[in-house]
């Protein structure tokens, strides 16, 4: 049988403990038809590259369940690694083989550089390179990959997106055409028409940054000195529009992928669900003095806050007849009490720049359109708005990271006359909600709401 190439980039411990596994349990089936190759846009990860090269592309992948059951579980997929070099030639290079059907990528929400409105944000450096002809951006590097398929005649291919972007396949096609377009490059763009699609998908699975003792545990209970182990929850799931081009794909659905024609109902409540209460329990648990997820979860303070906004707003602007919402939110909330995953604060709070605008926005207007007053989802910007003030005070624990952070934008609202209607301005947060007073009222309110839970 003849080999096809999944190329991933990003290879980050979420791609290695998700979309990794779901291609190893295929080869664990007889099924050895895929292969991945893997590579990454940035240099940050090269350790990582090198661990695995050294290990043939193999590594460990410990799964453990909130009552601490741990299994261990030797990962194959992932056959060929990509070492990173400035101009990005060995990814272009092994993008554009024949072999190559699927193009997946995880790189972060903040990645796609998109506005409230959907459109490119052209004035951020790494955008602003790419336009200029540089391959910073999953933008930049894709629109070199098809530019050299196309020249090449190596046809047909699938651009699968892996990130929690709401449609995120969608969206990726229309900020890579606008590149594109930006670029001068139309010609690519009528090449995609008939040679790519981009279908939407949901990704789901937690998975902390490897803990230090991760290796020295794998090495007690398996024998296997890993120098690039990962860890995640039992918990996994994938939903996939079953657009792939040509239909050409792995047989996912033998293990466990749900193939869809709309992946529309599951990737609203995941991002609305899961998403967004885990922000909100990062930043309400940093606030109160906590580390991990799991420790802020466990505060009935923290905890309530999650539960009120999906029972008060996400049930009643979402409910659909696929997925029990209330059910989801339970389990989704047992999940984060796990102890043994220590995903930390740190990592989900990342990012609220880009996550207000795309996962707590839609909630917000819908529920003002119904004619409610969504204080339970005010809630969570209002948090957002006190956690970033630690931050401009620097009294935050850790390091906050944010791929689209405007330092010096964020210190001066908060030396501002009224920092808070600044904030209840900002139209790339709040869209059609930013500066009506009724919504600024709202916002306020809950500000002071949350100054009183951490006082």
């Amino acid at each position: 049988m003849s080999k096809n190439t999944w190329l991933h980039i990003g290879l980050g411990s979420f791609h290695r403990a998700h979309q990794a596994w779901y291609l190893n349990e295929l080869i664990k089936q007889g099924d050895d038809s895929w292969t991945i190759a893997a590579g990454n846009i940035r240099n940050d990860s090269e350790h990582t590259i090198e661990a695995l090269t050294a290990q043939n592309g193999e590594y460990v992948l410990e799964t453990v369940s909130p009552r601490g059951e741990r299994e261990y579980e030797v990962i194959k997929s992932i056959r060929k690694l990509i070492p990173w070099q400035a101009d990005l030639a060995p990814l272009i290079e092994e993008g554009a083989q024949e072999a190559v059907k699927v193009i997946a990528f995880t790189v972060t929400e903040a990645g796609y550089y998109l506005d409230s409105h959907f459109k490119l944000v052209q004035s951020d450096p790494a955008l602003k390179a790419d336009l200029a002809g540089g391959n910073q951006t999953i933008y930049g590097i894709i629109a070199k990959i098809l530019k050299k398929r196309m020249q090449l005649e190596n046809g047909a291919v699938t651009l699968l997106c892996c990130d929690n972007v709401r449609h995120n396949g969608e969206r990726f096609h229309d900020g890579l055409v606008e590149f594109l377009g930006l670029t001068g490059q139309n010609d690519i763009i009528e090449w995609m028409k008939a040679n790519v699609t981009t279908p939407n998908t949901m990704v789901d699975r937690i998975v902390p940054r490897p803990a230090e003792d991760l290796p020295a545990r794998i090495q007690a209970q398996t024998g296997i000195a890993d120098q690039a182990p990962v860890m995640g929850e039992t918990f996994i799931q994938w939903v996939i529009e079953d657009n792939f081009k040509d239909n050409v794909r792995p047989a996912l659905e033998k293990v466990g992928v749900e193939l869809v024609e709309s992946v529309i109902p599951y990737e609203e409540a995941k991002i609305r669900v899961l998403n967004v209460p885990h922000a909100a329990i990062a930043w309400m648990g940093t606030l109160l003095g906590k580390l991990y997820i799991h420790d802020s979860t466990n505060l009935e303070t923290v905890r309530k806050i999650a539960h009120d906004y999906v029972t008060e707003d996400v049930i009643a602007s979402l409910g659909n007849d696929l997925i029990d919402l209330g059910k989801y939110r339970d389990v989704v909330l047992d999940r984060f009490t796990n102890p043994h995953i220590k995903d930390t604060n740190q990592r989900v709070a990342a990012d609220g720049f880009s996550k207000i605008p795309a996962q707590i926005q839609p909630t917000l207007i819908e529920r003002f359109k119904q004619g409610a007053r969504p204080a339970a989802t005010a809630k969570l910007p209002a948090l957002f708005f006190v956690f970033m003030e630690r931050w401009h005070e620097g009294k935050l624990p850790f390091a906050y990271q944010d791929g689209i952070l405007d330092e010096t934008a964020v210190h001066a609202m908060y030396e501002s006359a009224d920092p808070v209607k600044t904030f209840a301005a900002d139209r790339a947060l709040f869209g059609e909600l930013a500066g009506k007073p009724e919504f600024e009222a709202l916002l306020r309110e809950q500000v002071e709401e949350v100054r009183k839970l951490i006082a």
